[in-house]
């Protein structure tokens, strides 16, 4: 409101100054180019939402003074275009131009932001689809190492060797401790990874069993001969990630217990479940591995319920047969 009054005095002034100018003063003559660069000063730094109805207003006011004497009312309105109008109209142009830039400029600055997010979420993904596979690869082959040297242990004749085994297995423990650590500090929230080894279940099972980890399977496992799966890719290999980590968790948290994997098919759906006994649960944190594998199943369209009943500790994974079509 301030501006727009500021904005019709202004003009008033414009129009009255063209009046009478067959003598001009000296003052009146400087009053022009004053009034010219206030109005420009005023267009360009002060916005008024509705300037072109004070300038109409103003001119009515010269037309009627031009419909009672015709050249002082032409004089006015020539002076109000002239020297207030027109310098209005260019500082406006000015200000509008200057915000337009202002906008653009914000504009790159949202699109550079944008475009570091974008960078900074590919970066949080691929640490995450490092520290899958990490946890996937290096955590179940530490597993299986501590499970020969504990099996060794067992089995040596010399103390040497028993306190080699020992040690070997000791390490082996400490490293998977380690790995854990850092696959926490590398996944900063849950990802999914659908690219876990291109070995079968049976191929899994026998490389565990062969380290001494006593495994049995029952159920359908048969229906599976690796490259003739009637299992779409992904719940495929979802399969074998869940008993490919609850081996790790056995051979880990329950050395030389048995471990039963059961694989049921129905029509819709493919439920695996890999128990094992457990003389006491694992200790808190140790379900980094089960929490993203559930993420995993979860965006499948399963489920995956991992806890322990009854003196067993029971990972179940229920997914739909065409979840990875």
């Amino acid at each position: 409101m301030r501006n727009s009054t500021v904005l019709a005095a202004l003009a008033l002034a414009g129009l009255v100054n063209g009046l009478a100018t067959d003598v001009l003063p000296v003052w009146r003559q400087l009053l022009y180019p004053t009034l010219a660069v206030l109005v420009h000063l005023h267009g360009r730094h002060l916005p008024v939402r509705r300037g072109e109805l004070v300038m109409a207003a103003v001119g009515a006011l010269g037309v009627a003074i031009a419909a009672v004497r015709v050249w002082e009312g032409v004089g006015a309105l020539a002076s109000l275009g002239l020297f207030v109008v027109l310098p209005w109209l260019a500082g406006r142009f000015r200000r509008q131009q200057a915000e337009l830039i202002a906008v653009g400029r914000e504009r790159i600055v949202q699109l550079e932001r944008a475009q570091e997010l974008v960078a900074e979420r590919a970066r949080l993904r691929e640490r995450a689809r490092i520290a899958a596979d990490m946890h996937d690869s290096l955590g179940h082959e530490l597993a299986l190492i501590a499970l020969r040297a504990g099996a060794l242990e067992l089995t040596a004749d010399t103390e040497p060797t028993r306190r080699a085994a020992t040690g070997l297995r000791e390490s082996a423990v400490t490293a998977s401790e380690r790995l854990r650590h850092t696959v926490g500090v590398l996944r900063e929230g849950t990802t999914t990874s659908f690219e876990p080894p291109d070995e079968t279940v049976q191929a899994l099972v026998a490389r565990a069993a062969e380290a001494g980890l006593p495994i049995t399977l029952t159920g359908d496992w048969a229906a599976l001969p690796g490259e003739c799966t009637p299992l779409p890719p992904l719940i495929d290999r979802a399969v074998h990630r869940v008993v490919q980590e609850a081996l790790t968790n056995a051979a880990r948290h329950a050395p030389g217990a048995p471990v039963t994997a059961h694989l049921a098919l129905t029509t819709d759906h493919v439920q695996v479940t890999v128990s094992n006994p457990v003389a006491q649960p694992p200790p808190p944190g140790a379900g980094s591995g089960l929490a993203g594998l559930a993420e995993r199943v979860r965006l499948l369209g399963g489920t995956l319920r991992p806890g322990a009943h009854d003196g067993r500790f029971t990972v179940t994974a229920r997914l739909p047969r065409e979840g990875g079509a």
